[in-house]
């Protein structure tokens, strides 16, 4: 897949781009709605002898239209992002840089200059997508802004439990903890990735080495609380028990949230390597324990849930 960051104005030409079936959208996530969209462009190249195409914004357009927010948190960030789109097999993604110049486009300026001057010959998006200033395109309008130089598609409502899958209604599930439900929506568990850095290794003073895995800030966490979780660690996946929260046992006065994970029948030196967590099945909040003994009972429970956990899952 070539990836191609454009701004604006445009920086490339017309001719440097073949024929191509694209599908617009934002796509934070990936979700199955999303996936439904991009697997159309990539069902209309085949059909019509285009390439493949994806194109979406960064950073998130709140961040510069927003007045309060200037920090987004993602469900996947734009590396995760690009990731999945290759993983579905599309030749090409654009990457628009979401400036305040770029959102005061009219509609028709949009469609001309990143539609039709980039060689779109077909053009898919979900029912809802928007653009232009202040969001004042939409499907509806699209066939007269495509002055008859491109066809298109436009996809219906996904849904799932006879709500609409959207973004929002993702995060709001990984904010309240429903992780086992996210598959429904994903198509995959949730994922957050980080770098494994050096903690108070009082782990495995106790029995239990733990990862503490430095978390990209663009990532939202699930809530505090204990977690069967699933860890790759390069082409590797582990399954372990995770821990989102302050370690009240020995930090009383912690500030920063910390995010540990103990590995399953792992030894080796991770330091400094990057990890992804998926985040299977919450087990239980977080608390504090009168001492080291009473701790450690616990998260040998925890350790057993969730082997049978992913036992279950196996049968």
């Amino acid at each position: 897949m070539e990836v191609i960051k454009l701004e604006f104005p445009l920086n490339i030409e017309k001719t440097q781009i073949p024929p191509l079936s694209m599908a617009l959208g934002y796509f934070d996530g990936v979700h199955l709605g999303h996936q439904k969209v991009i697997l159309e462009a990539k069902k209309q190249a085949n059909q019509k002898g285009l390439l493949s195409a994806v194109m979406t914004f960064d950073p998130h357009p709140s961040v510069v239209l927003g007045k309060n927010e200037k920090h987004v948190q993602y469900i996947t960030p734009l590396a995760e992002k690009i990731n999945l789109i290759e993983e579905l097999s599309i030749d090409y993604l654009f990457i628009v840089n979401f400036t305040a110049e770029f959102a005061n486009l009219l509609p028709q300026e949009f469609i001309d200059q990143y539609v039709i001057d980039l060689n779109v010959k077909h053009v898919v998006a979900g029912f809802d997508f928007s653009y232009g200033r202040m969001g004042k395109g939409s499907m509806e309008i699209l066939p007269f802004h495509s002055r008859e130089k491109f066809t298109y598609t436009i996809v219906d409502k996904f849904t799932s439990g006879d709500e609409k899958v959207s973004s929002t209604r993702i995060r709001q599930y990984i904010k309240n903890g429903r992780t086992t439900e996210l598959p429904e929506l994903l198509g995959r568990f949730y994922t957050t990735a980080g770098i494994v850095v050096h903690g108070d290794k009082r782990g495995r003073t106790i029995g239990f080495p733990t990862a503490n895995v430095d978390t990209m800030d663009e990532f939202i966490l699930p809530p505090l609380g204990v977690y069967a979780v699933k860890i790759k660690i390069g082409q590797d996946w582990y399954e372990g028990v995770c821990n989102v929260g302050y370690k009240p046992t020995f930090n009383k006065d912690a500030l920063k949230v910390s995010v540990e994970a103990h590995i399953f029948n792992f030894k080796k030196d991770i330091y400094g390597k990057k990890v992804t967590i998926e985040w299977h099945q919450y087990l239980r909040k977080e608390q504090k324990f009168s001492g080291i003994d009473e701790l450690v009972a616990q998260i040998e429970k925890d350790k057993q849930n969730a082997i049978e956990y992913f036992n279950y899952r196996l049968r």
